[in-house]
C-alpha cells in the first residue's frame, strides 16, 4: 500500500489516503510505521478519510494513540488534498476530533488554519526537567498543553523522557509540554515534548498554546501576533480578542512510501 511522507516545520507524518474508510490501521501497525529505526519514521500517522461527505483527519501519535488535533498535520493533509487534485486551492474545511477547522490553502506558499479557541485553564502547574522546576500555564487547544518559560532554552537539557508535570491528576491522559524563551518583541523560541511521540521538531497546537501563554506571561492584551520558532522552522500565530488562534506556516509533501509490509505484520 502506497502512502505519502510529509512534514510541517519538520513535524513529520505518514499520510494514508483512504476516502472510503476501508483501511483499518491498528495501534501496533501505526507504531511500526512511525518507528524511526525499523519503520518509515514519523511523529504521527494521518488517515485521510471522508465522513458524511466531509474530509476528516484521523490522526494518531507515533505510539498509535489517538490525538484530538494536530496543527502541523492538518496543514500537511490540506497540502496533500490540493496538490493531489482532490480539492481546489482556496478556503475549505477539514473535520477533526476537535471539530471542523477551516484552512486557506494556496497552491504554493504558507497555509493558514483557524485552530479555534485557545483557553487558559487557570490551574497552576509546574514542569521539571534537567534538575530544574518551572511554573507554567495550563493551556487547552482542543488537546492539553503545559507551557513554561525559561531564561535560556539550553537549561531544558535532554528531553529523552517526559518532563514531570504537577499536579499529576491535572492530565490523566498525559500532556504536551512546551519550554519557551522570549527572544524579541512578540517572538519566542520553543522546544516541545509531545505525549505519545516524545520530543518533536515542531508542534502546531503547541505554538498556539505558546502564543496565548506568552501573551499572558508578558501581560499583553489580545489581539496578539507571535512568531514562534521551534527547532524545525518558523510559524506565526495570531490570536484575536476572543482567544481564537490562526496558525500560519509551511507544509511539504516529500515522497511516496510503501507501508505494505507493516500492514501485514
Amino acid at each position: 500500500m502506497i502512502a505519502t511522507y510529509g512534514h510541517g516545520t519538520e513535524n513529520d507524518f505518514v499520510l494514508v489516503f483512504d476516502p472510503k474508510d476501508e483501511q483499518s490501521i491498528t495501534t501496533a501497525q501505526t507504531a511500526a510505521i512511525c518507528n524511526r529505526e525499523s519503520g518509515i519514521g514519523a511523529d504521527g500517522l494521518i488517515r485521510i478519510i471522508k465522513r458524511d461527505e466531509k474530509w476528516f483527519m484521523d490522526y494518531r501519535n507515533a505510539d498509535g494513540s489517538l490525538a484530538e488535533m494536530c496543527g502541523n498535520g492538518i496543514r500537511v493533509m490540506a497540502r496533500y488534498l490540493v496538490e493531489r487534485g482532490h480539492v481546489p486551492e482556496g478556503i475549505f474545511g477539514i473535520n477533526t476530533r476537535d471539530g471542523m477547522k477551516h484552512l486557506r490553502v494556496p497552491m504554493v506558499g504558507d497555509i493558514s488554519v483557524n485552530m479555534g479557541k485557545v483557553s487558559d485553564e487557570e490551574i497552576a502547574i509546574t514542569a521539571a526537567n534537567n534538575g530544574h522546576i518551572w511554573n507554567g500555564y495550563n493551556i487547552n487547544v482542543g488537546n492539553p498543553h503545559a507551557v513554561v518559560f525559561v531564561d535560556d532554552i539550553a537549561q531544558v537539557g535532554a528531553l529523552d523522557d517526559a518532563p514531570i508535570v504537577r499536579p499529576k491528576d491535572t492530565y490523566p491522559e498525559g500532556v504536551n509540554v512546551e519550554f519557551v524563551q522570549i527572544t524579541g518583541d512578540n517572538e519566542v523560541t520553543m522546544r516541545v515534548f509531545e505525549r505519545g511521540s516524545g520530543e518533536t521538531r515542531s508542534c502546531g497546537t503547541g505554538t498556539c498554546a505558546v502564543a496565548l501563554a506568552a501573551s499572558l506571561y508578558t501581560k499583553q492584551r489580545l489581539p496578539a501576533h507571535w512568531i514562534v520558532n521551534p527547532p524545525g522552522g518558523r510559524l506565526e500565530v495570531s490570536i484575536d480578542g476572543h482567544s481564537n488562534a490562526t496558525l500560519i506556516g509551511p507544509a511539504v509533501l516529500v515522497k511516496d512510501v510503501d507501508i505494505s509490509e507493516f500492514l501485514l505484520a
